[in-house]
């Protein structure tokens, strides 16, 4: 491989860990305030649920754009996401 592609690559990388790290901070930033939101409810459990519903919808109505097989992925990663979040939500909520 010539130097250009493994700069290319190498600034790929690098860009890709930096998202990485932004995602997960706002992921557990977005978490924390779900969950102090969702402790303040009556009915905390059904707060979760309607929240994590209507993201999972949101999911499904966005088009990111690209081809069909690039829309699945982001659209598979962001369904799974959500599960994980809420998982997470429900995982500090009283029984």
């Amino acid at each position: 491989m010539s130097n250009d592609i493994i700069a290319a690559i190498e600034a790929l990388k690098a860009e890709n860990a930096r998202i990485r790290g932004e995602t997960l901070a706002t992921g557990v930033i977005l978490a924390q305030l779900l969950q102090s939101m969702a402790k303040q409810q009556l009915s905390p459990h059904a707060f979760a649920t309607k929240i994590m519903k209507q993201a999972e919808e949101a999911v499904q109505g966005f088009n990111p754009g690209g081809d069909a097989v690039h829309n699945a992925v982001v659209k598979s990663a962001a369904v799974e996401t959500v599960k994980h979040y809420e998982e997470q939500i429900r995982s500090v909520l009283p029984i």
